[in-house]
């Protein structure tokens, strides 16, 4: 029963340290998350005004710009997918990878060829271990996203879409990422970028509502001009909301991770506190009934030894 002893009382230390280890990683993920949500809280009033102006450019004026235009018949989309780099983060990658599969199914069932571009390792991995073709892939700034990354990620989106589709553009610009909706929860979404839907974009520049007209701008030099500088902005700033969204629930989704873990990791060592008590009383008892029957043995030994 020793030996029983000594390995719960082995297991009891290993478990104590890895819970050490996932109560910090659930208190650094605490802290980050807050950082997240303040940035995403400062993107969202840019990205709804630039918005606006794009939709006022759009609608404003007759100009035909392949950004905000659909193809009559689209047949290649781009599909952008945010992960994150890191794990311990629960099913977070996981179903956006998920998201990301359904989303490329039903562009291919409408006859698109569908290009892949993947935002963190956990993606890439994904990618590369099922040897999937990716388009482009960029790592190591999903917890921390700044606005030069989402240009990085922007510009060879807003080069293919703008390239005609025989010299390997694209019709159509998809995003795949994690919304942050509260401390509990986070859901993956898919939604187009481009060509820009005008009734959706000026929904939600009037925050919501499609009855309020758009003020009327006079364009200089010209509208095309102004869609060839505004969109590209659009986009960028849209990769970068959406960037933050995604740092915003992978630290929520990891300090949700860690602190089952760490729960789960207190209940083992209650087991094995448990365990190695019941095997430590084992030991008392069994030592006890060795000196109670030794003492039993020598009495009646000397008892027989007096006749």
């Amino acid at each position: 029963m020793g030996a029983q002893l000594r390995v719960y009382k082995r297991r009891i230390k290993s478990v104590t340290a890895t819970k050490k280890i996932t109560k910090a990683m659930e208190m650094i993920s605490a802290s980050r998350i807050v950082k997240a949500q303040r940035k995403v809280a400062a993107s969202t009033p840019y990205a709804t005004e630039l918005t606006r102006a794009v939709t006022a450019v759009a609608t404003g004026s007759n100009t035909k710009h392949p950004l905000t235009t659909e193809a009559e018949s689209p047949a290649r989309a781009a599909v952008l997918l945010l992960t994150s780099d890191r794990g311990l983060a629960g099913g977070y990658s996981s179903n956006a990878i998920k998201t990301a599969s359904r989303l490329t199914e039903r562009l291919r069932g409408e006859g698109k060829e569908v290009d892949t571009y993947i935002v963190g390792r956990k993606g890439v991995a994904y990618y590369g271990f099922r040897e999937m073709k990716i388009a482009d892939s960029w790592t190591g700034f999903t917890d921390n996203p700044s606005y030069a990354n989402a240009k990085d990620v922007a510009a060879p989106l807003i080069e293919a879409i703008e390239k005609e589709t025989a010299e390997g553009g694209v019709d159509e610009l998809h995003i795949v990422f994690t919304e942050f909706v509260s401390m509990l929860t986070q859901s993956p979404v898919d939604g187009r970028l481009l060509p820009l839907s005008l009734d959706e974009a000026k929904a939600e520049a009037e925050g919501g509502t499609k009855d309020e007209l758009l003020p009327l701008f006079d364009f200089e030099p010209s509208a095309e001009d102004v869609l060839d500088a505004l969109l590209p902005r659009y986009v960028e700033s849209r990769i970068y909301n959406a960037l933050l969204q995604a740092a915003a629930s992978e630290h929520a989704s990891r300090r949700k991770a860690m602190k089952s873990a760490t729960d789960n990791a207190g209940d083992l060592i209650n087991t094995y506190t448990r365990l190695a008590n019941a095997a430590r009383q084992a030991d008392i008892t069994q030592e006890i009934s060795e000196i109670v029957g030794g003492a039993s043995a020598l009495a009646d030994a000397t008892a027989g030894s007096d006749y």
